[in-house]
């Protein structure tokens, strides 16, 4: 019983503690910033244009992390985003919605 507990613990210290990864470090971890930067476009546009052009879309988060985990092309020019395999759900979560936040 007290394993299960412990685990649940864990489990619950670790999905608080993700937000806290939502910064550039984690950006940089993942290869975003090889095509993306946050003030300016590289191959991809400036997560900060990103922020512009999804402000106030309440489904955004959900559907910047779907591109980052699958891909996309047409929204920002003929340049398609690669889909990125080293991200899964959770971090394309708190990777969309730091992008969210920038100005």
């Amino acid at each position: 019983m007290n394993k299960i507990i412990w685990m649940g613990a864990l489990a619950w210290a670790a999905a608080t503690a993700l937000p806290a990864l939502a910064d550039p470090a984690l950006a940089q971890a993942k290869n975003c910033m090889a095509c993306h930067a946050v003030d300016r476009k590289v191959v991809g546009p400036a997560f900060k244009d990103v922020a512009v052009k999804y402000k106030g879309d309440k489904t955004a988060v959900d559907k910047l992390a779907a591109k980052i985990i699958h891909g996309g092309s047409g929204v920002w020019g003929p340049v398609p985003m690669p889909a990125n395999a080293q991200v899964n759900e959770a971090e394309a979560k708190i990777l969309a919605a730091w992008v969210l936040t920038i100005k």
